[in-house]
Order: structure tokens, then sequence, then C-alpha cells
């Protein structure tokens, strides 16, 4: 699973790091709170995305990617791309057709979704063609999704890491030489997110066919394993709709503010690094190998994998929530303040960050926690605890965005509040029903990589208080060497590189991390199919 992870990972890395000079570039040239461009474009790029999280990547892979593995372990891989055909055809057809009444009806919906976008008719009216042009986005990585979960299930991680680059380089080629300032760059990256989507599904398609997969086009139809896989997404649509109900209510609050949505979007760039990096990686690895250990009913490799993938996310999770929270502003001023991303967009999106940043472990731990029900079919359970965490981030978001006055930052905390919520709940339950049980080994691994992760977040949160003394430096070397910009990037990532070392160094002096696991870490294995 180390391996498995290790590659997703590095792959999520790439297109992470494809993704941040997309996120600079787009930055500069929308800005925030300057006009009505960023907030209707971060509409656009979201609302085809949160019905994605919801079915394509969240109910729809849940309940599939446990029948696929099942059906491939027991009867062959033969009944097993049949199964997928079938499935394929049914999210493909349903997506479609969700996305026509999204368009049709988007001047309405947008009046939902987007309440506070009524008083500033030019954001309203901007976000509206733009979320229409990004629509058909949904389709395409609905069966990029599908055919991705295909891959992981056949122990094939490579495309289905690297796919999202796609999206991150074709972006970029369309913002860059884009004209009509804000608006014209706007119009250039929601353009560029449906010509991603195909790209995307395309490459998903030949590497299915590469691997050897019988999978193929066909007209869909209700078989009794769609159904089933229908009847085991429906609780899984309704707990990741809950989900999304934060997503939906934060960016609605967020709408009252003018640069709000954007400074949520731009603090969830960050925070969602290591969700993507480590909470989803491991999960993908997690969840067909945790099928197959349910289905031969091997209790001793379900708690195995368990312990793996948590000691394992929180590891390298820890570290990144104290450095979110230990220098935000650092972190938000080096990456996105240029261009039309003013001061005053960087500190707003800093106090969210920073609201985001302790939210951080329990969001990963989601991700840990849900494939143990997932692969013993068990959605009912997660779609409980995402309708509770629900009733924590309404409660908590509008009685801090409006009674506490805390604004952007109050949503921010709510949606950490909620995830902490629902990360308990599923670990008190899998305790509860004695489905996993972490030991006092593991236990004692995890206080010493908090530890370790809280001395190297006091590190460099005293490196951004000390900045004022030792960035003008930077500077002074690089005019002498004839340049008048870089010094706070290269700060930033100095203060990254020095907390990386300090708690790489803490973790092993504490034995959080030892030289074995790290050696295992990047070996191959014989077994490796890629």
């Amino acid at each position: 699973m180390m391996r498995s992870s290790a590659i997703f990972s590095g792959l999520t890395l790439i297109s992470r790091g494809a993704g941040f000079a997309r996120d600079v570039v787009i930055s500069a040239a929308l800005g925030a709170s300057a006009g009505p461009a960023a907030d209707a474009y971060n509409t656009a790029l979201s609302f085809p995305n949160l019905f994605r999280r919801i079915f394509a990547e969240g109910a729809f892979a849940a309940a599939f990617v446990p029948a696929y593995s099942k059906t491939l372990e027991l009867d062959g891989p033969e009944k097993a791309d049949r199964v997928a055909t079938q499935a394929l055809a049914a999210v493909a057809a349903a997506t479609v057709v969700l996305t026509i009444v999204a368009q049709l009806a988007m001047p309405w919906l947008m009046m939902v979704i987007n309440v506070g976008f009524l008083e500033d008719p030019a954001r309203y009216k901007l976000a509206v063609v733009l979320t229409q042009i990004t629509m058909p986005y949904l389709p395409c990585m609905a069966i990029a999704a599908l055919l991705s979960g295909v891959l992981n299930a056949r122990g094939r991680f490579i495309v289905s890491g690297a796919y999202p680059i796609l999206l991150n380089l074709i972006m970029l080629a369309a913002v860059i030489p884009a004209t009509g300032g804000q608006v014209g760059a706007a119009y250039a990256a929601s353009w560029a997110v449906l010509a991603a989507g195909v790209a995307q599904a395309g490459l998903c398609w030949w590497a299915v066919r590469k691997a050897g997969a019988n999978i193929h086009l066909a007209i869909p139809r209700l078989t009794p394993e769609v159904k089933a896989i229908i009847i085991t997404a429906i609780p899984a649509a309704v707990g990741n709709s809950a989900t999304q109900l934060n997503v939906f209510v934060s960016g609605n609050l967020a709408s009252f503010v003018d640069g709000g949505r954007t400074w949520l979007a731009t603090a969830d760039r960050l925070y969602q690094l290591p969700l993507g990096l480590v909470g989803v990686a491991i999960g993908i690895a997690l969840l067909p190998r945790l099928s197959a250990a349910v289905a031969s009913n091997d209790h001793a490799r379900q708690k195995a994998s368990m312990d793996q993938a948590v000691l394992l996310s929180m590891a390298l999770t820890l570290p990144a929530a104290a450095a979110l929270m230990g220098m935000p502003y650092f972190l938000i001023d080096a990456l996105f303040t240029r261009g039309a991303f003013l001061d005053v967009d960087a500190e707003a999106t800093a106090r969210a960050l920073f609201q985001f940043g302790w939210g951080v472990p329990a969001f990963v731990l989601i991700r840990i926690l849900a494939p143990a029900y997932f692969a013993r079919g068990d959605t009912k359970s997660p779609m409980r605890f995402a309708l509770v965490s629900v009733v924590v981030n309404v409660g908590l978001a509008v009685g801090l965005f409006f009674g506490a006055r805390m604004g952007v930052p109050g949503i921010a905390a709510a949606v950490s509040a909620a995830a902490w919520s629902n990360a308990g709940l599923l670990a008190l339950n899998l305790w509860r029903r004695d489905h996993y049980r972490p030991g006092p080994a593991l236990v004692s691994r995890l206080i010493r990589i908090t530890l370790a992760a809280a001395g190297m977040g006091a590190l460099v949160a005293f490196a951004s208080w000390a900045r004022p003394y030792y960035q003008p430096e930077i500077q002074s070397v690089l005019a002498a060497a004839g340049l008048s910009v870089g010094a706070k990037e290269i700060a930033v990532g100095l203060v990254s590189a020095l907390g990386g070392l300090a708690y790489a160094g803490l973790a092993l002096a504490t034995r959080a991390v030892t030289i074995a696991e790290l050696r295992a870490l990047v070996q191959r294995g014989n077994g490796g199919k890629d």
C-alpha cells in the first residue's frame, strides 16, 4: 500500500505543482475582490465539481470499486469487465442528463447557489454563462473516475494519478495568452476546463484498454449488477450530498463578501494539497485491498491495512497541518500576492487558511476511515455521520459568519469543526462494531508524530514572525545579482525546506517514523505492476 500510495502521491504532487502554476497565473489575471471575474470563474469551476464529488468520484466510486474488486477477486476479469461496462453506460447517461438540465436551469440555479451575487448583476450574469460552459466537464469526469477505479482495482495507479495534470496544463495554455482583461481570462479558463475534461476521459479510456480490460460503450440497461451498485450508491450519494451541502453553504455565505468565494477557493488550494497527496492517494490504494480482504474474510489483513493507512496518513498530514497554521500569511503572500491579487486578499485568505489548517487531519482521516465501511458494502453509516456534520457546519457557519462576525474565516472554522465531527463518528462506530481498533503501538506512534509536527510548527511560526529580519537580506542578494523580484518566494521555500528537515529529524529521533519504513516506501517490490 505504501508503494501504491507513493506512485499516486508522486503523480498528484506533479499535478499539484502544475495546478499551483495554474492558480498563480489565474489569480494574477483575475484577482479576487477587484472585479466580478474571479468569483464568477470560481463558481463555474466549483459547480460541476460539486456534482462530480457527489456522484462520480463519491457515491458511484464508493459503490463501484468494491463491487468491481470483489468480482475481480472471486469471478475473474471477464465478469468484472462486464460489470464495469454496464456501470459506465449508466453513469455516463445519468451525468449527461444532469448536465443538460443544469445548463437550461442555470439562471435560476445561480439565484440559489450564490444569493449574494444578486446584488451585483455583472457577477451574476458572468457566473451563469461561465458555469454553462464548464458544466459538460461533469460527464467527462464521471467517465474518467469510473475508468480510474478500474485501473486502481487492477493495481494500475500511474494514469489515475496522472490524468489530472492535463487539466492544469490545458488551462495554463489557454489563460497565459488570453486577451480581454479579467473577463477574457475567465472565459479562456472556463473553455479550457471543458477541453481538459474530454482529454482526461480519453486518456483514461486508452489506459484501461492498454491494461487489458475489455470495457466498451453500451446502451444503458438496469441490470441486476447496476441495480446493486445504485442501491449501494444511494446512501453514499446522500452522504456526499450532505458533505457538499457544507461546500454549498460556505460558498453562499461567502458570496455576500466581494472576493469571498475567491478567498475560500485560494485557501482551499493549499489545504487540499495534503488531502490530495495523502488522504485521497492512500484511500484509493486502501479501498481495493480492504475490499479483497473483506471478501476473503482475512481479519488480520484488514487490520494491518488500516493500521498502515492511519499511520502513514498522519505521519504526512500532521506536519502539513502544522505548517498551514504556523505560517498562513507567509504562504499566501509568497505564492499568490501579485498582479490583481492584492495584499488585502492575501490577509483575508490567510485567516481562512489558518482555520482550515486544524481541520486537515480530520479531512484526511475521513478518506481513510470511510473505506472501512465501503469495503463492507455499508454506505448508510457514513451517510448518517455526514448528515450530522452538515448540521454542525450549517449551525456554526451561520453563527460565526453573522453572529460572531468572523466573516469568511468563520466559514472555514465551521468546515473544520464539521470534518472533526464526521471523522470522530466514523472512528467511534468502527470501534463499537469491532471492525477496527488501533492498538497501543499505533497510538504511541501517533503521539510521537504529533509531537514532532508540533515542534516543526513552532519553528515555521517563528520563521514567519522573523520574516522582516531576513527577507530584506535575500532581496539585497538578489538585487546584487540584478534581480528585483523573488525574495518572498525564495524565503518561503527556504523556510518550508527547513521545516521539512526539522520534522524529519524530530520524527526519526522520536521513532515516530523508522528508517526501515522509509526504505520500504522507496524500494520496489517484485509484484508491482507499474
